[in-house]
Parts: C-alpha cells; structure tokens; sequence
C-alpha cells in the first residue's frame, strides 16, 4: 500500500529540521497578520506529544514557535495592558498613561503576578526552551508595536475546560453546606466547562478563557508549563502517559502602528490587526479491545474515536463540495473540535498537519486508516485570507523619530549641552554668568551693596538676553535644517511613492496574471484527472472485454468438444435404440399373433361347446341341478365360485410374485383402498414406500405402483405396474416399465339363474334350456392364454 505526502520524515529527523519546514512558515505569516493552524494526528502513543512539546535539551515545535516569535518582535513590543483584550475575541489599545495606571493597579491587586522572564526558571523545562538557533522572522513592520497573548485549553469529554484558570483544577470535590453535611442533589462540583462563541467576524472563540500577556519566550513556556501540568492524561496498556484530551495552545499576536510622529501608538481600532496561531495536540485514536479500557478510560476513549470521526466526516464533506460541486452542509458542531476551528476551514488561515506513525506491527492496520486520512485531506482546498490594507502613514516614522532624537541631543550638546545633563555640567554652565556679591546689608546707611548687586543683575541679565538671543538663532537654524530634511524627505517620499506605485502596478499585473495562470493550471489539472480517469475506466473496460473474450472462447471451445462428445453419444443412442425397437417390434407382432390365435382357439371351444350344447336330444338332455344339490356338492360347480356374502370365511392367502429374488420398491399411494380379496399382492424384500423418492430406488432393482380405479361394473380394478430400474449417466434413477397385473373382482351375486322346479313344465322346457344356456355362458370363466391365476381374475401380460 502506497499514499503520498508534500513531506516525509524518517525516524532520526531532528526537531529544528521539522520546524522550518512545517511550522516556520505559519509564524512567518503569524507575524504577518495572518491566522494558522498546526494540529498532530496519530495512533496512540506515536509520539505527538513528543513533537509537540519536545525533550530536554531539544524543544519541540511549540517553544521553537514562541522563540522565533520574540526573537522577530522584540525590539518592537509595546509596554504591558498597551492592548487589552476584550471577552468579545477582540482588542483594544489604551494610551501610555492607561496602561501605567493598569500596571500599578494590578500590581497592587493581592494576585499571583505574571511570570517574569527574569526570574530563576523551572528545571523541568529550563532545557527545551534552549534554543540556540534564534531564528526569526525578515522583513518585520518596524513601524508597528506588538503584544503576545497565550491561552491554553483542553477539549476533555466534548467539553472544554481552561487550564490557566486560577481556580483549583483538582479531581472533583464533594459540596457541602452549612450544617457540614454533602448537598443531597449535588453531592459532586464538576469542573467549569467554558463555552464557544461566534465574534462579529464569525470566528469561533471560547468565553471566559485565560488569556495571559507574556513577553518572552521563558514566560510564555512557563504559562505552557503550568497549564501542561494540569492536562489529563492516564496510563494504558500501550502507553504510560496517554492523553486523555484533545489540548489546545493558542498564541495570539496584536499589532497596531505608531502615529505620524513616531511616538505613540495610533488609536484607532481599525488599524489594530490580532492574528492566532493554534498548535493542537490531538489525542490518538484507540481500540478498546488493545487497551482493555473500563469505566472512566472507556468514556474517554469513546469521545477521542468520535470527535475524530467528526473530524474526518468534516474534511471528506468539504472535498466532495469541492470536487463534485456539491453544496452539502458541513457538521462542525457535531463536536468541540471541528466547530472550535470552523473558520479555518472555511478559509480564513494556513492548516498544517503532522502525522505520527508508530512502525509496531500491532499498530499496522491502525496507521493504514490514519495515512489514508491524512493522504485525503491534502485534496481540500481551503480560501487564503485578503492581505490587510495598509494604514496610510509614512513607512519609516520610528526610525525618523529616532534619528531625529539622536540629531537632537547631538546639537544640544554642540550648543550648550543636552536636554538631559547631569547637575555637574548644569553647574558648569552657569559658571558663565557673573557672580553674584555678597547682599548682607549691616547697615541702614550702606549705599554699595544694593547698586553692586543691581549692577551685577544687569550683567547677568545681558548675558542671558546674549544667550536667548543665540538660542533663537540656534533653534532657527535648526528649524530652517528640518525643514529642508523635510523637504528632502518629502521629494524622497514622493520619489518613493511613485515608484510604489509603479511597483504595486507591476505587482498587481503579475497577480493578475498568476491568477489567470492559476486558472489555467487549475482546468488543466481538472482535465488531466478527467482524462486519467476516464483512461483507468476504458483500461478497466479493456481488461473486461478481453477476460470476458477468453471466456467466451473457452467456453466455445467446451460446448464444441461437448457437442462432439453428445453426437457420438447419440449416434450410438440411435443405433442402440433402433436395434432394441427392432426387436421389440418383432417380440410384438409374435405375441400379437399369438393373442389371436389364442383368442381364435377359444372361441371355437366356446362354439364347439354351444354346437354341442345345441345339437343334444331334448330326451336325454340331464336334469338342472337344484341350489340345493349344489350347495352338497360344491365340485360339480367348481367353474363358477360361490357369492361373497354367502362364503365362509378363510384364511387369506398372499399371492408370491414370480421375482421374489430381487429388491423391489414398492410403490403404495395413501389414497388406495384395502381389497378383501382371497389373493393379495406380496413381495418379500421390498421397501414399501407412499412417495417415490431417488434414496429407495438407489437400493432397489424392481418397481412396483399399485393403482387402483373403478371399472365400468362398479367394481373396484386393481394395477400392479412394475418396471425395471436403471442408473441414468447424469447419477440419477429412472423406471422402465415392463409389465401391468391387473386384479379384479367380480360378484356372481349380481346374475339371475332361474332354478328346475320340482314338477317341470313340458311346456316350459324349451325356454328353461335356453335360459340355462345363457345363465352358464354368462357365468363361464374368460381366462387367457399365459394366466396361472385364480377363477375371477384376469392377466394382461403387456409386452415392454
């Protein structure tokens, strides 16, 4: 699996290294006015603290950011409550007298004061602010004075808590009232959670927060420090200080410019420019079943993965947007996280991320969805805010004022010493006027004293009208002097500025043009990435084509071959059907000639017998046997069985099938009706089943279906159809049939005999003859050639 980043560090890169790639170039545009945004992403325990923050002896990111801040700016800071800010997310500028009366005011306040870079510092993290490298910023507005605000807080739980609040930030307490006893509704105070709020400028802050004005480097580590140590963190099972919360170090940086004379900073809201630079240290993202979280540690867990889902929901939001133009709505506010920093998203400052990977193979799948995370939030692209317009002024009034200072004293000196000398050189000069007598008056009639002193006063007098008059002349020289040095700056300004103003013509005619190009590029890059995918997806659509191609021709290849295979298969099913029909053919017409001849032969005995019958003399025609002589001696009529109802009961015999040595299925619908015939239908080593199925024919080699329907009589028609089973070349069973038995019964109760009665009529006999003729054929047994069977039944021997 690859994924591709702007820039990669191995393991042994250095931390000053990381910095001037990644975070120098935030403080650089921090410094200009502009807003940023630097968080770490990673598993747990893959060192984002570590690059955040540092080890002794090699600062992190964080104290690097602050050095170069100082480092760039200090010369240039102004005195302390100059900017004061407001709970709005806003700033104001007092005048020098505001802020001394703000410093003695707090000064007297009975509070902790702000830490001083002068005093001893922590050892603790004496050594990660020990940066030798001082780097710092080109190019900074001289002109501009500067102020540095820090705020640190913690997004714990999806609640965000000030880690520089005075107040105690201990585990919770229990409330107790005035009787000394705990508060029944509210036995527990939990910390104060801070709120976020929209500016006038939507930009989201949280109200309420700490926000500590430092001017050095020391001081504001140190406020770090003290908030650091107030951080949630816990032990896991795969890390021993795992953050428990998402911290948040804000550094904010306020800039106004000097007035027209130099001195004094302009007061003028409007000019006042505050720019934030967010270093985010985010917890990682871990799964429960590695840390074997519980309790407290599991909640926490929950919220980090969740308001790192909203994270990434958010980020993969704005790049569909922005790549299929789409207008979806962004959920910022489903987490403290994503709708803290909404406004850069929106556009309105630089986002740097730094993805820690840890190389454990138990972190392998975890680290594949971080990268692939991080790869996709390099296409979101996000507005770059509008350059500050510039306030009007001259540039270079500080340092105009300072040469005009230095030129001052110079002058001074050369003329009479400067504005500031000591007591002695004062006293040096004054040595030029002449000394005043003594005016002790001893008596009423001195008339010396008095006109000495006035003389003297006079000489003085003179003497400092001389020197009056050479002091106007000084300052008028020196006032002619500046008002050519600002004849000459003004020819130089105007010089200046029109060369400026050519410049910016230029500058703004190559934005122009680099807009146009970017543009340009832009459609091109969008064409390229249509071009190349459209270029995958007939490439994919090739590979297709030409598997489906093989396919296709392999499955060609096997219906040919297959087609072969059954044309041969059917020739010899032809040939072996056509002889086996063959056969069957002949096998038919011989039993069908035999069936007549059987047929033929039987009517000729019936005719011979009725020739017989017929043609006998009346006198020796024998007597009708009566029912009675018939119920004696049952043999004479053993051709016509008794009725059902008048026959005894007997022992029913099973009839055994001619293939009692094979295995049958036989074949018994539950819907048949049991038969009370003499002769009952028995196959020994059958399996009797009420459904045909594949499992009983598999053991089998015979079939039997016992099928049963009402003969036109009204008699119940009972068919044994059997077949032979065979194994199909699919691995199935199938049934030939070869062979129909049909048992039937029939009632001679139904027929009408007359009986011979004791006196016979002569009359009558002719009629009894003939009526007794038709009651014996009526009654006569119709057997077939080929049947074993019984009186009453019939065989139909069926060829295959």
């Amino acid at each position: 699996t690859q994924y591709s980043f702007k820039e990669v560090f191995g393991t042994l890169v250095v931390q000053k290294e990381l910095f001037d790639v990644v975070a120098k170039p935030l403080v650089e545009d921090l410094i200009r006015g502009k807003n940023g945004l630097l968080f770490t992403y990673g598993v747990t325990g893959s060192g984002k603290t570590h690059t955040m923050t540092g080890s002794p002896g090699d600062g992190g990111l964080l104290p690097r950011c602050l050095d170069m801040i100082f480092n760039s700016i200090g010369p240039f800071q102004a005195k302390r409550f100059v900017f004061k800010l407001d709970d709005k997310n806003g700033v104001d500028v007092q005048s020098e007298v505001d802020a001394l009366l703000e410093r003695q005011r707090r000064d007297a306040l009975p509070v902790p004061k702000t830490p001083s870079g002068k005093r001893h510092l922590d050892p603790e993290f004496a050594d990660m602010i020990n940066v030798q490298d001082h780097c710092k910023v080109e190019e900074v507005d001289e002109d501009n004075v500067y102020s540095v605000f820090v705020s640190y807080i913690e997004i714990y739980n999806n609640y965000i808590y000030d880690l520089l609040e005075e107040a105690p930030f201990e585990p919770i307490k229990p409330k107790w009232n005035s009787c000394n006893t705990p508060v029944r509704n509210g036995d527990f105070i939990p910390p104060q959670s801070k709120i976020l709020r929209e500016d006038q400028n939507h930009n989201m802050y949280v109200t309420g927060c700490t926000e500590v004005e430092v001017k050095s480097t020391e001081e504001a580590f140190e406020v770090f420090w003290r908030g650091q140590k107030r951080r949630r963190i816990a032990n896991t099972q795969l890390n021993r200080e795992s953050s428990r919360s998402h911290s948040v170090f804000i550094i904010k940086l306020a800039q106004a410019p000097l007035d027209a004379d130099g001195d004094n900073v302009l007061q003028e809201k409007e000019q006042i420019t505050l720019s934030q630079l967010s270093l985010v240290d985010l917890a990682g993202s871990e799964r429960t079943n590695r840390t074997k979280a519980e309790g407290n540690r599991l909640r926490e867990a929950g919220n980090i993965n969740q308001s790192l889902m909203t994270l990434r929901t958010c980020i993969e939001v704005l790049r569909e947007n922005q790549l299929y133009g789409t207008n979806k709505m962004v959920p910022y506010r489903d987490s403290k996280l994503t709708h803290l920093f909404k406004n850069y998203f929106d556009g309105e400052g630089k986002v740097r991320m730094i993805v820690c990977v840890n190389p454990k193979a138990e972190d392998y799948e975890e680290s594949l969805q971080v990268m692939r995370f991080a790869e996709m939030t390099q296409e979101v692209e996000v507005a770059r805010p509008v350059d500050r317009p510039l306030c009007g002024l001259t540039p270079g009034r500080r340092l105009r004022n300072q040469a005009f200072r230095e030129e001052l004293s110079r002058r001074l000196e050369l003329r009479g010493g400067p504005i500031g000398a000591e007591p002695e050189e004062q006293e040096m000069s004054l040595q030029n006027f002449p000394p005043l007598p003594s005016c002790e008056l001893l008596d009423i009639n001195d008339d010396q004293t008095l006109p000495k002193l006035i003389e003297v006063l006079e000489q003085r007098h003179k003497t400092r009208q001389t020197l009056s008059e050479e002091f106007a002349k000084n300052v008028l020289a020196f006032k002619t002097m500046l008002q050519e040095f600002d004849s000459s700056v003004v020819s130089k300004e105007q010089y200046i500025q029109g060369k400026l103003s050519e410049k910016e013509k230029t500058i703004a005619g190559q934005r122009a043009e680099l807009e146009r190009l970017e543009k340009k590029i832009k459609t091109l890059e969008y064409k390229i990435e249509i071009l190349e995918k459209t270029t995958t997806i007939y490439e994919e659509d090739k590979r297709n084509l030409q598997q489906e191609l093989e396919n296709k021709s392999q499955k060609l290849q096997r219906q040919a071959s297959d087609k072969r295979r059954l044309e041969a298969r059917l020739q010899g099913m032809v040939a072996e059907t056509t002889l086996k029909w063959e056969k069957e053919c002949e096998r038919r017409v011989a039993a069908k000639q035999l069936e007549m001849q059987n047929k033929l032969w039987v009517k000729d005995e019936k005719l011979k017998q009725l020739k017989a019958i017929v043609t006998e003399p009346r006198a020796e025609r024998p007597e009708r046997p009566s029912r009675e002589r018939d119920r004696e001696n049952p043999a004479q009529r053993s051709l016509s069985p008794p009725p059902v109802p008048s026959a005894p009961p007997v022992r029913l015999r099973h009839r055994r099938s001619r293939s009692a040595g094979e295995r049958w299925v036989d074949h018994k619908p539950p819907s048949n009706v049991p038969t009370e015939t003499v002769m009952q239908p028995q196959v020994p080593n059958a399996i009797t089943v009420a459904t045909a199925s594949e499992k009983a024919l598999a053991k089998c080699d015979k079939y039997m279906l016992t099928h049963q329907e009402l003969a036109s009589d009204g008699e119940i028609e009972t068919k044994l159809i059997k077949g032979d089973v065979f194994k199909t070349r699919g691995g199935g069973q199938a049934v030939q049939f070869t062979d129909i038995e049909t048992l039937k019964q029939e009632s001679p109760t139904g027929r009408k005999r007359r009986s011979s009665p004791s006196n016979p009529d002569p009359a009558g006999d002719a009629d009894s003859e003939w009526t007794d003729v038709e009651t014996r054929c009526s009654v006569a047994v119709e057997m077939r050639a080929g049947s074993v069977l019984g009186p009453g039944y019939q065989h139909h021997a069926q060829p295959k």
